[in-house]
């Protein structure tokens, strides 16, 4: 009998796997394919949908990528990585917050794929926006997300340099991985810090929500740049592949069978 403790280890692991699969596409499309990744996120999903098996594939990372928000979403509300509540745990869960939600709306993006749903005249992120503009106080709530992702992107590139997200990986990962993690985490920074200015440009500077970025938006406004273009790219391939290994080697928290939440094993 399978507990819950593995289901939920199973389960992050198919969304690492799933965020393997995302940035791989999206380093890998960037570095060969202009058309494709000015088309932003959807660009990836309608890549993805053309491989034979596209849209299993589609289907596992809709899975994948919801079980990874729940991940991060847990470790926001319940602190499950033991990043504690002083000010710099908080920016941390906070970090993991705007990543969970960052991952159930590419879930979505890749939900409408699979099911034949994708409306190529839809705008996705920036139709959500506007629906939160037009709340009351919906600019402040998309200003703050904008300096949520500024923090996810702070600390990304912290530990790029830093190294330390090594701590929660075996040791029985490849010594490579500390080189494509870092390099990873640096890049997928550069990313986060774009998608926030583009949010805090719509929450508090009157930007209008046509100026949202996704993930692949965001990379594709750098497509300009010659050699930083190609080096974010790489770097974006590179924490795909460091992904792939993390859905083998991370350390995930037991589920704690008492309590139904989970507990960070050390």
């Amino acid at each position: 009998m399978v507990d819950k403790s593995e289901k939920f280890n199973w389960a992050v692991r198919v969304g690492y796997l799933s965020r393997a699969i995302l940035y791989s596409m999206l380093g890998f499309i960037a570095l060969t394919s202009a058309s494709k990744i000015a088309e932003g996120t959807d660009g990836i999903f309608k890549a993805i949908e053309d491989f034979p098996a596209g849209k299993v594939i589609l289907w596992i990372m809709v899975v994948g990528l919801l079980a990874y928000a729940l991940f991060r979403f847990a470790s926001t509300f319940f602190d499950i990585e033991n990043n504690g509540s002083d000010s710099k745990g908080i920016a941390k869960r906070l970090g993991h917050g705007g990543s969970a939600i960052g991952h159930v709306a590419m879930a979505w993006s890749a939900f409408q794929f699979a099911t034949f749903e994708a409306d190529p005249e839809s705008g996705g992120a920036q139709d959500a926006a506007a629906g939160v503009l037009s709340m009351s106080l919906g600019g402040v709530v998309l200003g703050l997300f904008g300096v949520i992702f500024f923090v996810a992107a702070v600390f990304q590139a912290k530990k790029g340099i830093s190294g330390d997200f090594m701590h929660r990986i075996s040791g029985q990962a490849p010594d490579f991985t500390r080189w494509l993690g870092g390099a990873g985490y640096v890049a997928r920074a550069i990313v986060f810090a774009i998608i926030g200015w583009s949010l805090f440009k719509a929450g508090f500077m009157s930007g209008g929500s046509e100026q949202i970025k996704t993930l692949g938006d965001a990379v594709a406004s750098l497509s300009g740049e010659g050699i930083w273009f190609t080096l974010l790219a790489i770097g974006l391939l590179m924490f795909g592949l460091f992904s792939l290994i993390l859905a083998q080697y991370r350390i995930i928290p037991d589920m704690d069978a008492g309590k139904l939440k989970p507990a960070f094993r050390s």
